[in-house]
């Protein structure tokens, strides 16, 4: 199965664009500033979250507040996934399969999303939160649960924090109470996490050492990773976190650690091209742990033209060995070449999407 059928209304500069017939490849070329990314956006909102631009809802509306958005798939068969927002809770966002509203953490159940954006070229040198976002997504293309258990962890945290900081002291049976369910939300998703930096890390293994540089993945945890041991630390810290204001043991505070193999040398301090290519390591590592049980789709925003022939080539190859449904963006089709006669193509300007290959 793969995406088909797409469609996006009053989405940005999208007022009604259609792209039926879809393949593996699919290319979207024209100008800067045509809506290439809009496009690659919108589909990143049938993932939960708030997508590879993390905008507002009233940002990516065309008229912002004042109308609602929807883009809408095909999955093959007779599944229809959409998502958006009414004009009358234009603040409150809808998820639909087949006309049904579902909640939008169920939307990972359906579906397998990753990306790779130029904004991510200095993932490594970003925050370890921007680091641990980025896991997660790699973590939920695998195990839908994994967005429940965020939702909860986060939510658990937060009314933690609440408690913490009020002026009386929290009563300690409600804190016990809080501190249980952080302890479980916060062990799955630590342990998930753990789980995808080994898989990823044998996947790395497997690939050849040319011609993207080769990381090397460490999960750093941010507390223990058993639920009993979790909850435990949470009580035994209650004094320290009152006075810091924030709870500062648990999953939230996880790192993504990432050296060059052969170098080790942090990716952090390696070059912009290093870091990229590491980068592109990742991705395909992961594309290869995807299941041919669930749609997967990959969507890479001006990554080939950037890249050497060579590098071109390789990345071409190894996307075209995967099962995912792939969507790349540029601004001429000349980087595309090797792949154009199985590919769609659609010329993106102004908003207005045509097909022409």
């Amino acid at each position: 199965m793969s995406l088909n059928r797409i469609r996006l209304t009053q989405f940005r500069n999208h007022a009604e664009t259609a792209l039926d017939g879809t393949t593996q490849f699919n290319l979207l070329v024209g100008e800067n500033g045509a809506g290439k990314t809009n496009v690659l956006e919108a589909l990143s909102l049938l993932a939960p979250g708030r997508g590879l631009r993390r905008a507002t809802l009233f940002d990516v509306a065309a008229h912002g507040s004042e109308v609602g958005f929807a883009v809408s798939v095909d999955l093959g068969g007779a599944v229809q996934l959409g998502t958006g927002t009414r004009p009358d809770k234009p603040s409150r966002r809808v998820v639909q399969v087949n006309g049904a509203d579902i909640p939008a953490v169920q939307l990972g159940e359906w579906l397998s999303i990753g990306w790779l954006t130029p904004a991510m070229d200095r993932l490594f040198m970003d925050s370890a939160g921007a680091r641990r976002r980025f896991l997660d997504r790699l973590v939920l293309a695998l195990e839908p649960g994994h967005a429940r258990h965020a939702a909860k962890l986060e939510a658990s945290l937060r009314e933690r924090g609440r408690l913490l900081g009020e002026p009386a002291e929290p009563d300690p049976q409600w804190l016990t109470a809080i501190e249980v369910q952080i302890g479980e939300a916060g062990a799955a998703v630590a342990q998930a996490r753990a789980r995808m930096i080994a898989a990823l890390s044998g996947a790395l293994e497997r690939l050849p050492e040319a011609p993207f540089a080769r990381p090397a993945l460490e999960y750093r945890p941010g507390g223990p990773l058993d639920s009993a041991e979790l909850t435990a630390a949470l009580a035994e810290g209650r004094r320290r976190d009152r006075a810091a204001q924030r709870t500062l043991v648990g999953p939230h505070r996880d790192e993504l650690g990432v050296t060059m193999a052969g170098k080790g040398e942090e990716a952090a301090t390696c070059s912009t091209g290093e870091q990229k290519a590491m980068l592109i390591a990742i991705t395909l590592a992961h594309a290869q742990l995807l299941s041919p049980d669930r749609p997967g789709v990959l969507l890479l925003d001006e990554v080939a033209a950037h890249l050497d022939p060579l590098r071109r080539a390789a990345l071409f190859e190894r996307l075209g060995e995967g099962t995912a449904q792939v969507w790349l963006t540029g601004t001429e089709l000349a980087p595309f070449e090797a792949i154009t006669d199985r590919a769609a193509v659609w010329q993106v300007s102004g908003g207005a999407v045509e097909r022409i290959s």
